[in-house]
């Protein structure tokens, strides 16, 4: 590397922006530069180092092995500051900073809305840029340091992650009253997908982990509609279009009057723990360890 190379910290944000989503534009706009200026800015950085960092793509970029090593240590930079300014917010009384939080689609629907509103109300100057991923994708991008926090289910391969409880989740089947499911009050997931279902987008979490579950069997799911909500969804099933598969506090919550059959599915993958998990915990700012303590509330409630 010469010797005289130099990179601001909005040359490595927008780096990690534009690797992040493997687009030079999307990721200038998520630094809030021009395009011209961002593709100015990674050429730079190129020229500089003498190695190209980025592979362009018709349908986006990737980095290039010397791009990866640079994704690492700007992740490395950039958090070592989020932890020096933590600790120098601490000094002076407050804990200004932004907590970066993956989670699944049943803790960012059902648990944590109500789990951040408190933290967040009780830590004005602490921000939380929380996003939904499938288990699998959390545990890949907490290793990849692309994020603080994730909250996955305890069938996702954490073995080189920290993590603690975080809540008890259970998925169940729901049909309509008029089902031919008869008075059955379980079901093996392998017998739901012969039936028709109601489903979430295709960038949903858990319609991800679905898909995966049904692929494993060597079937597909028949997906007749797919919507945003996990109400909308229960009432799509009430009116008999289809079945679905939501969590068990989401069926509760939406049974209706009577109108909503609730199965227990009986595969060992529907009955799941939720865990919070890090890199390492030790290795957290500040923030993101005052919001670790705040999920990880031992009052909170499970679900059974």
């Amino acid at each position: 590397m010469p010797a005289n190379t130099r990179f601001d910290l909005v040359d490595l944000r927008l780096f990690l922006h534009v690797t992040d989503t493997g687009s030079i534009t999307a990721g200038s706009k998520l630094s809030h530069l021009a395009l011209a200026s961002a593709s100015a800015r990674i050429r730079g950085m190129e020229d500089a180092l003498g190695v190209p960092l980025l592979e362009r793509l018709r349908s986006g970029v990737r980095p290039t092995k010397a791009g990866l090593a640079v994704i690492h240590h700007a992740r490395l930079v950039l958090q070592q500051l989020e932890r020096m300014q933590g600790e120098i917010d601490d000094y002076a009384g407050g804990m200004a900073g932004k907590v970066r939080l993956l989670s699944n689609t049943a803790a960012i629907t059902d648990y944590l809305p109500e789990a951040l509103a408190a933290f967040l109300n009780a830590h004005p100057a602490i921000d939380v840029e929380l996003q939904e991923r499938p288990s699998h994708a959390i545990v890949s991008q907490l290793l990849s340091q692309a994020a603080d926090l994730g909250i996955v289910a305890d069938s996702a391969d954490t073995s080189q992650l920290e993590a603690r409880p975080f809540r008890r989740d259970r998925l169940v089947l729901v049909t309509s009253r008029q089902s031919n499911s008869g008075r059955k009050r379980h079901l093996s997931f392998v017998d739901a997908l012969h039936q028709d279902f109601v489903g979430l987008g295709e960038d949903s979490a858990l319609q991800q982990h679905l898909d995966l579950q049904a692929g494993r069997l060597g079937l597909r799911m028949r997906t007749r509609i797919r919507l945003r909500s996990f109400e909308a969804v229960c009432r799509m099933v009430e009116a008999g279009v289809g079945v679905a598969v939501v969590p068990a506090i989401a069926a509760e919550r939406y049974a209706g009057a009577g109108r909503l059959r609730v199965l227990k599915l009986d595969d060992a993958w529907a009955d799941r723990e939720l865990l919070i998990c890090a890199r390492r915990f030790s290795d957290l700012s500040a923030q993101a360890l005052k919001l670790v303590e705040a999920l990880c509330d031992p009052g909170a409630a499970l679900v059974s």
